[in-house]
């Protein structure tokens, strides 16, 4: 039920406003943020998005928005992850209602609630102690443009573990536009084109990236049902369990014209870069053993010289890690958000179960810590992505050398860091 808001210290004193409460997705270093509401696809910056479920075809949307109200997902779902990235708070109501978001709002991060209307002033949030980051070896930065890599190498002092990004093709699709399902099955030319096209996007990035940095892009893993949504030619397999349906690595091996496009993707990066080039490099998605990696590598027509990394996020891929290197893995990225959801039988983005998805379960812990034993006694480097939330207690927990998470996350933990270092670290 709304809150009680006449004359509410917390609402700023000011009558007839109404706080509604729910739960937040993505949280924000700001304690309120205030914007117009807005609904539609089409970008207005600095406003706050009403939309009942997030999807990539609200992408340009979500990105110009201060904050996101929705009715349905979890904490990790692909557009809350974009929105961790930017730091973009997520909302998530728990009396949806349109037609009451109109006009000004405040998103209350402090008080997981939305105020129908502006209040004075911003609350302080209870700042959480610093921590050190000594222990890491290598942090990959999880970006969806350009724009990510800038703020990273911007931060002051610049986290010097910060040597790799992280970019999922699927958000290269969706910043220029692209439709990768119309475009390799329009013929080869136009499979061509589409790799031209994401291999612009990659050097773009690559102009931003200091000194002993790199590039990776996570090649196409693109659900069903989100492929459905910026679609509009081709045909989409209905499926009724997108989640563990044709997508990733298995949908790569169906696609005939996915190696003319990753060819051409290879090529234009080699001519555009030169030697730079080989700061960009590639990880295989949604993959459940080195078998499948391997006729991955023989279906894009990659040579032994030419190293190829694997994205882990089911309970057979994280079982399987030795394995991988024989297959010719080069370094491993371990999908934490798929694989709790796995591990514990808990769709990540059904709030309905959400108490049930938990990031530091026992069984997804001890997974993990066999992951990390494994590579660090037969190699290959591993990453393991984290949510700032649980950025201590992996650590303390963990024996992780390298980890992943998001771009403002890092901002957060890097001025964490600054602030001093807890004895328990």
């Amino acid at each position: 039920m709304p809150r009680p808001d006449a004359d509410h210290p917390e609402t700023g004193g000011k009558p007839g406003l109404r706080e509604i409460p729910g739960s937040l997705l993505v949280g924000s270093p700001r304690a309120t943020v205030r914007g117009i509401c807005h609904r539609t696809r089409e970008p207005v910056q600095g406003a706050v998005l009403v939309v009942e479920t997030l999807g990539p075809d609200f992408y340009d949307a979500i990105v110009a928005s201060a904050a996101v109200i929705c009715a349905r997902g979890g904490r990790t779902g692909h557009m809350q992850s974009l929105c961790r990235s930017r730091g973009i708070p997520v909302l998530r109501v728990d009396s949806f209602e349109p037609d009451a978001f109109v006009g000004e709002v405040t998103i209350r991060v402090d008080r997981e609630s939305v105020v129908l209307g502006g209040i004075d002033g911003e609350p302080q949030q209870a700042q959480p102690p610093g921590i050190s980051l000594d222990g890491l070896e290598s942090i990959c930065v999880v970006i969806a443009d350009a724009a990510d890599i800038r703020s990273t190498n911007d931060l002051v002092p610049r986290v010097e573990q910060a040597n790799c990004y992280f970019v999922r093709e699927e958000f290269l699709c969706f910043g220029a536009g692209l439709s990768p399902v119309d475009a390799l099955r329009a013929g080869d030319r136009e499979a061509e084109r589409y790799g031209e096209a994401i291999a612009s996007e990659l050097c773009s990035m690559v102009k931003e990236l200091l000194p002993g940095q790199r590039l990776v892009m996570r090649l196409l893993d693109l659900r069903s049902d989100d492929a459905a949504r910026i679609t509009t030619g081709a045909a989409v397999a209905d499926e009724p369990n997108p989640e563990l349906g044709l997508h990733g690595t298995r949908w790569l091996l169906a696609e005939p014209r996915y190696p003319r496009a990753f060819r051409a993707l290879r090529a234009r990066l080699q001519d555009r870069l030169g030697w730079d080039a080989e700061r960009v490099g590639f990880a295989a998605p949604f993959l459940n053993d080195q078998e499948e990696f391997r006729r991955l590598r023989q279906h894009l027509g990659l040579t032994g010289a030419l190293p190829l990394g694997a994205f882990l996020e089911t309970p057979a891929a994280v079982h399987s890690t030795a394995g991988f290197r024989t297959a010719g893995a080069g370094e491993l990225f371990i999908g934490t958000k798929d694989l709790i959801q796995f591990y514990l039988a808990a769709d990540r983005g059904n709030h309905l179960v959400a108490s049930s998805y938990q990031t530091r379960h026992p069984a997804v812990l001890a997974a993990l810590r066999q992951a990390i034993e494994s590579c660090q006694e037969t190699g290959p480097p591993l990453h393991v992505f984290v949510l700032g939330a649980d950025v201590d207690h992996y650590l303390r927990h963990l024996p992780a050398r390298g980890l992943m998470m998001c771009t403002a996350e890092l901002a957060q933990l890097a001025r964490r860091a600054a602030r001093g270092t807890p004895d328990t670290c």
